[in-house]
């Protein structure tokens, strides 16, 4: 997930999906608590038939700090146009539907969606948190961690050198790096900061196969500015 990591600083509010193996839960990808009842994640993280629970206000996954709210997963929402045999396609975004609301307090808080359509700059300051993994093929992190990922505007980041024809409009590159999203990060916030203010513009989709933190291959995210309706069209705003 992250290299040359960091603690997290700012907006560390963590949210670990997991999955159940046996008589246990194990995380699998991140997520943002986007309403009380609601988390917004990638839709390559629960396009299989598993148990699911989100662990939210989360920091060590190892241990109990009691900040940590679990919530049942009630119903998984991915969007229609996906699939899973075709990452690159985009549309890789799902929201969850919570079985109980969680309590808002510090350890745990909504995140702030931007604007319908709103495009980054170049080089707009961003982070990305997660547990993911700390090198290519390392191990996940028990730990959250906060990487610096300034945006990558589409014109660089689609360039025969960078992505390519790969990045779609409706995704947002981010790094490109040292510093980079890794396996485990996936459906994790990526979190840019916009007139003062922090939003999610992206959610954690896909590295490279080169590794991930590979030069002129940026972290790839879904573009949340691009699904805002789809969003409300899944749940009431």
């Amino acid at each position: 997930m992250i290299f040359f990591v960091l603690p997290v600083t700012s907006g560390g509010v963590g949210i670990s999906l997991q999955y159940q193996s046996g008589s246990s839960y194990y995380h699998t990808c991140g997520g943002s608590l986007i309403r009380r009842g609601w988390v917004m994640t990638a839709a390559h993280c629960v396009d299989s038939q598993r148990t699911w629970r989100v662990v939210l206000g989360d920091h060590n996954l190892n241990s109990n700090e009691g900040k940590e709210q679990i919530m049942t997963v009630n119903k998984v929402y991915i969007h229609n146009r996906w699939n899973s045999i075709n990452v690159a396609g985009g549309y890789d975004i799902a929201l969850l539907r919570l079985d109980t609301e969680a309590s808002l307090n510090s350890a745990v808080q909504l995140a702030a969606l931007p604007p319908s359509d709103q495009i980054l700059p170049n080089n707009n300051p961003c982070y990305i948190t997660g547990w993911g993994r700390t090198s290519t093929g390392g191990p996940l992190s028990n730990s959250l961690k906060q990487a610096w990922l300034p945006s990558v505007d589409h014109q660089t980041c689609s360039s025969s050198s960078w992505w390519g024809s790969t990045v779609k409009t409706t995704m947002v590159c981010a790094g490109g790096g040292a510093n980079s999203g890794c396996n485990g990060d996936s459906g994790g916030p990526l979190n840019c900061q916009v007139n003062g203010q922090y939003y999610v513009h992206g959610i954690a989709s896909f590295v490279s196969s080169a590794g991930c933190n590979a030069n002129r291959k940026p972290t790839v995210f879904t573009r949340v500015s691009a699904y805002i309706s789809w969003m409300n069209g899944v749940r009431p705003v």
